[in-house]
């Protein structure tokens, strides 16, 4: 009998090999650092979440715009959640957005992964005004994501005279 005979038998009789494909949360921690971006008591305003193995983890979290822009690689799936003052003069608020990254070099399996781990998360991310899916660099800009804000927000009646 030859190995490839050995192997079908095998198959025969276990059945094919399983691979697991599901996606875990590390749920404690993603939950910690959701609460922290929503809490006006702490500086935190943006928090991001990557795969681990086939587990989504918290992977940073901080309240500096430019050091967010540093979390996202052309290798990397991940999720951003972050807190942006909006308003105008007159009322000054905090929206919430929700993001996913897709870098350009993410194979075309893991690509296709990303809807039911967006799933997934947001069983925990669950407050957002605007949801965005990024794939470059130039797309994580403050300016387009207050912009989408803005839109998602409805009216908007500032005289611009007062500085945010």
């Amino acid at each position: 009998m030859s190995v490839e005979g050995l192997e079908y038998e095998t198959i025969v009789q276990n059945g094919p090999k399983k691979v697991t494909m599901t996606t875990g949360l590390d749920r404690d921690t993603i939950r910690s650092a959701y609460e922290d971006v929503r809490s006006d008591g702490t500086p935190t305003e943006w928090a991001v979440f990557k795969f681990d193995g086939a587990r989504i983890v918290c992977s940073a979290r901080g309240s500096d715009f430019t050091e967010f822009r540093t979390q996202f690689s052309d290798d990397d799936r991940a999720f951003g959640y972050l807190r942006l003052q909006m308003g105008d003069e007159m009322s000054k608020r905090k929206k919430f957005m929700f993001v996913t990254w897709v870098g350009p070099n993410v194979s075309v399996i893991n690509r296709a992964k990303m809807s039911t781990d967006k799933a997934i998360i947001k069983d925990i991310i669950s407050n957002f005004a605007v949801e965005l899916q990024l794939e470059s660099q130039a797309e994580i800009d403050i300016d387009q994501f207050k912009d989408a804000l803005n839109r998602a927000g409805g009216a908007n009646y500032g005289t611009g005279i007062r500085d945010l």
